[in-house]
């Protein structure tokens, strides 16, 4: 699952928040790559950015034609990472089945945003589907870590690409989504099961995530904290 002396250098472009680079964040240091993190001064810098947007991915000299290889949005680029570091896993199906709790994960969290600008019955409505949509994602959460032996794991017994998406979906909740909603983080710690506690505390103790924890500060305190 680590890079060899043959992976390029990466340059991971984002903001300097708790957002929706965690994930890659995760992946390129438990695959002990080499990379380094951008912070564009923005608005300035969007129009710079392939589709205006981040987080941007950049692999040194990592095109056919030796020029750098730019990829754009969140999803595909930690898709991109799990692959190159086989923090996914050989079968397409099982494969898959990861991909496919990432997509549901990034639902919930537009749903969110989707209620922030709206007011009324249409606020009132759409907050509620919100509400539905992150009961449903935590009750698959726990249903397959207890069908996976609760060893803190959704697939397997190893870290793998899905343990980071959720570890990183909670955690963007609770320390970035809360300064949109100040009443937001109870409501998502309310939702964390045993099982899913579990995968916190596993991804956080992982070996690969040592340099990760230490730089960005554990997570668990604020899980448990009242």
């Amino acid at each position: 699952m680590t890079a060899d002396s043959t992976t390029p250098s990466y340059v991971l472009r984002y903001f300097d928040i708790v957002g929706l680079a965690e994930t890659s964040r995760m992946l390129l240091t438990a695959a002990k790559a080499e990379w380094t993190e951008e912070h564009p001064e923005w608005p300035q810098e969007k129009p710079n950015q392939p589709f205006g947007r981040l987080p941007v991915l950049v692999e040194k000299n990592g095109a056919e034609d030796g020029s750098d290889f730019i990829l754009s949005e969140s999803g595909s680029i930690e898709r991109y990472l799990a692959r190159t570091f086989k923090f996914f896993p050989t079968d397409l199906k099982q494969a898959a089945r990861q991909e496919e709790l990432r997509d549901q994960q990034a639902d919930v969290t537009d749903a969110f945003f989707s209620q922030l600008h709206l007011v009324g019955e249409a606020k009132k409505e759409r907050r509620g589907e919100f509400d539905i949509m992150l009961d449903k994602i935590a009750e698959i959460h726990t249903t397959l870590l207890r069908k996976n032996g609760d060893c803190g794991h959704l697939f397997g017994e190893e870290l793998s690409y899905a343990d980071m998406s959720v570890y990183a979906f909670y955690k963007m909740f609770i320390l970035y989504v809360v300064t949109h909603d100040a009443d937001i983080a109870p409501v998502v710690k309310g939702k964390i099961t045993p099982e899913i506690l579990n995968l916190i505390r596993a991804v956080e103790s992982d070996p690969l995530l040592e340099e990760h924890v230490a730089k960005k500060g554990s997570f668990m305190p604020h899980v448990l904290s009242e």
